[in-house]
Formats: structure tokens, C-alpha cells, sequence
């Protein structure tokens, strides 16, 4: 299975979901490809803020994605921070240029799993997993969210829903990935990636 992590990160905490989504996939046995969408902040903006230009840094080996390779995978773990409850402007132009594979159907039965950052506990998350989800249900893609079999969606006491992957950076965003978290996003990759080799079968 070739499995395409796809996320926006400022501050790096969606960056570091991912590398651990993509481990839960890689654990499943897929090929898993982590890439981002192009940035729409001014760069005279990061290089004014240096936890931005860190964030930056840290993903400095990150390629950007292309809309043409979508089709090529065989599911799609999409990550955003939230922003008033949506995904980032920065994935949203993204998604908002795939018309064309739209029309052609190229995305339909695929399967699709959501994660996100806040920095607070109510910030959103769940609004922003849920909206997102729509774009994806355009596309006739099929939802893919997390089981309460994964024990820690119980115990978490902050990121982590059944609709996918959360994380509560803290503000300023700096608060570590927490454990329960942690579990939660390999659980989604390696979800997404058996539900991709089920449908395929």
C-alpha cells in the first residue's frame, strides 16, 4: 500500500503528527510518504518570528505535494491546525485546486484519515475534523476515523477523538506531544493503511 501523509504546519506541532501517523502506516506494512502543501505566509512574516523560522527549519526535508500525485496513492492521512475551526488556509487552497481530479472521479473509494493541533483543549478540534471531512466526501472518498478499541481515546486527557488525531499544542505552542496522543496518531496511520489493503483485496 502506498500511503500519502499530506499536512500544513507552522509551528511544527502538525509536522510531528505526521511523523507519527506515517509510523503507524510504515507499522501496517505501507510505503508512507509525508509531504506538505505550499505555505501562503509571507516569508518576511517567519523570518520575523523565530519559532517560525525553527518550525521552518525542521521541515526543511518535508517536499511539497502536487495535486497530480494524489491519484497515485492508495489513502490519504491529511493534516491541518486548526483555524476558527477549519482546516488552514494553507490546505484549503490546496483542496481547493483539485477540481479537475474531482470531475475525473480519480479520488473516488479512497480511503481518508484526518488529524489536527490546537492550542487549547476547546479550540476547535473537533469542528475542524468534521468540516474537513467534507471536502473529502466530495471526492467520494471514504472517511476513516479512529476506534474506541484504541483504549487511549478513554484515558487521553487532552488531543484524540474518534473523528481522528489531536494534539493541544498549549499558547504559545509549545507543549510535547503527549502519550496518549501519540498512540492515537499511529493508531490512525496504521487504520488508514489496513482499511487501504482491505479495500485493494
Amino acid at each position: 500500500m502506498r500511503i500519502l501523509v499530506l499536512y500544513h504546519s507552522m509551528t511544527g506541532n502538525t509536522y510531528r503528527m505526521a511523523r507519527l501517523v506515517a509510523e503507524g502506516a510504515t507499522g501496517a506494512g505501507a510505503e508512507v510518504s509525508v509531504k506538505t502543501v505550499p505555505e501562503l505566509v509571507p516569508e518576511q512574516t517567519i523570518q520575523a518570528d523565530e519559532s517560525l523560522r525553527k518550525a521552518r527549519d525542521e521541515q526543511a526535508d518535508v517536499p511539497i505535494a502536487s495535486m497530480e500525485e494524489l491519484p497515485d496513492y492508495d489513502g490519504i492521512i491529511v493534516g491541518t491546525p486548526a483555524r476558527f475551526g477549519n482546516m488552514s488556509a494553507q490546505m484549503r487552497n490546496f483542496w481547493d485546486q483539485t477540481g479537475g481530479l474531482w470531475m475525473q472521479g480519480a479520488l473516488i473509494d479512497k480511503p481518508v484519515g484526518l488529524f489536527c493541533s490546537t492550542a487549547s483543549m476547546h479550540g476547535g478540534q473537533e469542528t475542524t475534523l468534521v468540516s474537513s471531512m467534507m471536502t473529502f466526501i466530495h471526492h467520494g472518498m471514504i472517511v476513516v476515523g479512529v476506534p474506541y478499541s484504541v483504549q487511549e481515546l478513554v484515558t487521553t486527557q487532552s488531543g484524540g477523538t474518534p473523528y481522528g488525531a489531536s494534539h493541544v499544542s498549549g499558547h504559545p505552542p509549545t507543549v510535547s506531544i503527549t502519550e496518549e496522543e501519540a498512540v492515537i496518531c499511529r493508531a490512525l496511520g496504521r487504520r488508514v493503511a489496513e482499511v487501504a489493503a482491505k479495500l485493494a483485496a
